[in-house]
Order: structure tokens, then C-alpha cells, then sequence
């Protein structure tokens, strides 16, 4: 281990813990900027956000396109921009350039 990652905490961490970390809220106004840009991930509720992170960061393709073509990852779309407007959604986001990924977080959370 080189001096500076002693005396960085964060060089200590494992992606995971890493990618937890940096895994915020967004309401759908601040997300807007992102889904213009077409690079908003969204990721189905029944997959964990940061596994799915991990996936994308270490280039899982398999894994990744067997995720596509199920409908459990997907770009979001206009029809995602006017539910989520009408219903003014907040979601968790984590970035795994050049993506943003995200979930919709329920009203309970």
C-alpha cells in the first residue's frame, strides 16, 4: 500500500462500499438535466442498485445484456419523464460514468 492510501480513508474501501457512498437522492427536477442528455439508467426495483453498479463498472456484459433484454435495466424514456413529472418522483441515483443509474424511491423509505 503506497503512503497516500494510508492516508486516504477512501482508498480503503471496496467498490461497494465506495459506490454506496457516492448513491444519493435525486428529485425527478434534478434528473431531468441527466435523461436529456439520454445517459438515466433506470433499474428495476427487484435488483439491488449498487450490484448493478458493480455490474456496469467491471463491464459484466453477459450479465448486463441478459439484464437488457429482460426489461430490467433500461434507458429511460419520454413515457418515464411524464409518470415521473405527473407524480413528481424521487429516486436513488448512483454514477457510473457515463450513466446515471436509479430506482424510484417508494413513498416509504
Amino acid at each position: 500500500m503506497q503512503e497516500d492510501d494510508k492516508n486516504n480513508p477512501e482508498s480503503l474501501l471496496d467498490l461497494s462500499q465506495k459506490l454506496n457512498l457516492e448513491t444519493g437522492q435525486l428529485s425527478w427536477q434534478e434528473l431531468q438535466t441527466y435523461f436529456a442528455r439520454g445517459i438515466v439508467i433506470v433499474v428495476n426495483k427487484e435488483h439491488d442498485l449498487i450490484e448493478t453498479a458493480k455490474m456496469l463498472h467491471d463491464d459484466n456484459k453477459a450479465l448486463i445484456e441478459s439484464m437488457i433484454e429482460n426489461g430490467e435495466i433500461v434507458r429511460a424514456n419520454d413515457d418515464h419523464a411524464r409518470d415521473w413529472l405527473t407524480r413528481e418522483s424521487v429516486f436513488w441515483s448512483v454514477v457510473i460514468a457515463p450513466w446515471v443509474l436509479v430506482q424510484e424511491k417508494l413513498s416509504k423509505q
